[in-house]
């Protein structure tokens, strides 16, 4: 495999489905079945999924309320989708941990680092929920230091586009696909590829994205077995 380690990192919005809201359980199953395939080849697999299918803190923000106390709520949602992965993984025979930044003891670990790191070496889905624990960061940018933490090989951000173009596909016709692109070339264009803290972050510590269709069936074993899918972002 080209990677030993991977930091995945999953939209909220794509457990929706179908729905408005909420969590459909047959992605769930879907997006467990896709994990199972690369952990049964040894891969070592941590996690950060978003909170968007529940709530959002700066939508939360733009209707009046305290922003801060929103991003606190759309941590918490961070953590119930975490619990909803785990269950799904460990149906289909897989050893988790959920782990979170704000201390939830009945329900998930604190986070520790070296300790997150002794589970991946054990062989266990490590699942960080409820972002950095502070308000005002994404869970692009938790994804990323969580990445940057525990030495991951590279970022794989699982969306329902299968890369980064020069415009919104869904919106333009002519936008073209890029297979490779530095982050030097993805700040000039102005791509819209992560919030600028993940970002930089990510640009800082030479750590490699991959940004691909994640309800592609196979693609996570594809890029974990180095092949060319979506678009790569390095140095």
């Amino acid at each position: 495999m080209k990677y030993k380690r991977i930091l995945l990192k999953l939209s909220g919005e794509a457990l929706m489905g179908e729905r408005q809201y909420g969590i459909d359980p047959k992605i769930l199953a879907e997006y467990a079945d896709e994990i199972k395939q690369i952990h049964d080849k040894g891969v070592e697999i941590a996690i950060v999924i978003g909170g968007g299918n529940i709530f959002r803190g700066v939508a939360g923000a733009s209707n009046g309320m305290d922003r801060v106390q929103g991003d606190y709520m759309g941590m918490l949602a961070t953590v119930i989708n975490g619990m909803a992965l785990q269950g799904a993984l460990e149906d289909k025979g897989m050893l988790t941990r959920l782990q979170t930044a704000l201390k939830i003891e009945a329900i998930a670990e604190p986070y520790i680092k070296r300790r997150a790191v002794r589970h991946l070496e054990k062989g266990r889905v490590v699942i960080f929920g409820a972002g950095t624990g502070n308000p005002y960061f994404t869970t692009d940018t938790a994804a990323v230091l969580r990445g940057v933490e525990v030495h991951a090989d590279v970022i794989l951000k699982g969306t329902r586009v299968d890369g980064i173009y020069s415009a919104d596909p869904e919106k333009d016709k002519e936008a073209i696909k890029f297979d490779y692109i530095s982050f030097e070339d993805v700040l000039k264009k102005g791509l819209n590829v992560m919030d600028t803290t993940a970002f930089t972050l990510s640009q800082e510590n030479k750590l490699p994205i991959i940004v691909f269709d994640m309800n592609k069936k196979g693609n996570l074993l594809k890029i974990c077995e180095g092949e060319n899918v979506g678009t790569v972002v390095s140095i």
